[in-house]
């Protein structure tokens, strides 16, 4: 329970992140959060109009809760502010054959980058010319389903794969498009960027050392493969455009620099992806047509300070799109205040679900915000950690995060901006169930992607003996 005065005038107060302030009424929702279709009625937390409690009573918990107007709403907004660029969703972010087809259905292109995701979204209709296809370790029959399959462009990572697309190509009798994946020496955080110490990665050829220019080189030189650009992407949860000024600068010149020494003027670029969400009141991100105006006026610039014709550019929103379109409802198991060092008090909220789930808090250090999803509570608001059911310290859902002091077990949580990385980079740990998707609009919800049950797990084992 919290001090008559509020949490923070109790002895031995546990230290605030400095952007999380104790509400005024912990029932509140904070719109940028969440959904655009997400609302509180009577304390019920309802999504493109159903009720959260009513879902996990058909479903149960935890699930992912897919509003399907926003994700289309989110997609449209990036196609018509990017509207000469070519589009493409990062389905890294989160992809199934449902949303592959709204992606395709809303005029943008996809990104994939293994035989799973490029399956999925063949599965799912996608014209192949409208896919892209990333990774920097492909092997050559992955390679060959994709040439085969007649996507529309390989994004190559290393000499390796130039070689080996190369031979694929030729035996096949065909010819595949190509982007060179350039490492520009520039890294975005949130609203910093640092422009050294970053060669030092898996991705990509690097600019400085003269990679790049001979990947070029080997690209043009090889029989099979066509030349279409330069693909650069420097970072994720990007709030601004500063580090996509520098990127373009160092991008753009070795443009030009293929023009003249290479003699082929390249009709394309890539600018990457990375663009951010909010994931709690700390996190300001930018609206799509802002970051259109931004990152087109640096290219216009840079292009004629250079004196060269701008090429085709495109881009790869992932998690800008799908990630606040979806959320988590998961289900308090137990309530547990634990005392810490002078006299201060941690409450950790167990819910059914966890790190299994969403793997980013461990991961990544990320932050997250929840709300009590399931009624209405006036009891004042206490300062708790939630957290998973895994046999593992780390398994943090939620760090920190004002709830109201009266949550009990049953009650239901929900956390919003889940929709990227999270059920992608889902796991089986100590055996758990991986949740399903339920796609919600006007009232309707339905499954996208079924819960995992016993026999899936038991399926692959192939030690199992009956009897």
């Amino acid at each position: 329970m919290t001090h008559e005065a509020g949490w923070a005038h109790a002895p031995g107060a546990l230290r605030l992140p400095s952007w999380l302030r104790e509400p005024t009424d912990p029932n509140e929702l904070v719109p940028l959060l969440w959904s655009s279709t997400t609302r509180k009625v009577e304390g019920d937390l309802t999504v493109g109009g159903v009720a959260l409690a009513d879902l996990a009573a058909e479903f149960n918990t935890p699930a992912y809760v897919l509003d399907e107007d926003d994700f289309r709403a989110r997609a449209r907004a990036f196609r018509d502010a990017f509207a000469d660029y070519d589009v493409y969703y990062a389905g890294k972010a989160f992809l199934c054959t449902t949303i592959a087809r709204w992606v395709a259905e809303e005029g943008l292109h996809l990104d994939v980058c293994s035989p799973g995701e490029l399956a999925v979204a063949l599965r799912a209709g996608v014209d192949p010319a409208r896919i892209g296809y990333h990774g920097n370790n492909k092997s050559h029959p992955e390679l060959r389903r994709a040439v085969d399959a007649g996507v529309g462009r390989i994004i190559v990572d290393s000499f390796t794969e130039i070689a080996r697309l190369a031979q694929v190509a030729t035996d096949l009798g065909t010819t595949t498009s190509v982007m060179i994946r350039v490492t520009a020496g520039v890294e975005a955080h949130t609203h910093e960027y640092i422009a050294t110490a970053h060669e030092d990665q898996k991705f990509g050829f690097s600019i400085t050392s003269g990679d790049a220019l001979e990947a070029v080189r080997r690209v043009v030189a090889a029989e099979g493969l066509e030349l279409l650009g330069l693909h650069s992407h420097i970072g994720s949860q990007i709030f601004d455009s500063s580090g996509f000024e520098v990127a373009a600068r160092r991008v753009l010149a070795l443009h030009a620099r293929v023009a003249s020494e290479v003699g082929l003027t390249m009709p394309e670029m890539d600018l990457g992806g990375g663009f951010g969400i909010a994931y709690t009141t700390q996190d300001d991100p930018s609206e799509p047509a802002q970051l259109a105006i931004e990152m087109s006026k640096i290219v216009e610039h840079e292009c004629r300070a250079l004196g060269i014709e701008q090429p085709r550019l495109s881009i790869e929103p992932g998690r800008a799109i799908v990630g606040p379109s979806m959320c988590t409802v998961y289900t308090v198991g137990t309530v547990k205040p634990v005392a810490l060092d002078g006299g201060a008090v941690r409450t950790y909220v167990s819910v059914d679900g966890g790190m299994s789930d969403n793997i980013r808090t461990a991961l990544y250090d990320a932050d997250y915000s929840c709300t009590l999803a399931s009624r209405v509570s006036q009891a004042p608001p206490m300062l708790a950690r939630v957290v998973g059911m895994h046999c593992e310290a780390g398994d943090i859902v939620v760090k920190d995060e004002f709830l109201p002091s009266d949550l009990t077990p049953g009650d239901l949580l929900a956390v919003p901006g889940t929709g990227a990385y999270c059920r992608s980079m889902a796991s089986n740990y100590n055996h758990a169930l991986r949740p399903p998707v339920i796609a919600v609009k006007d009232g309707v919800a339905r499954v996208v992607v079924r819960r995992e049950t016993i026999d899936d797990l038991l399926a692959t084992d192939v030690g199992a003996v009956d009897g």
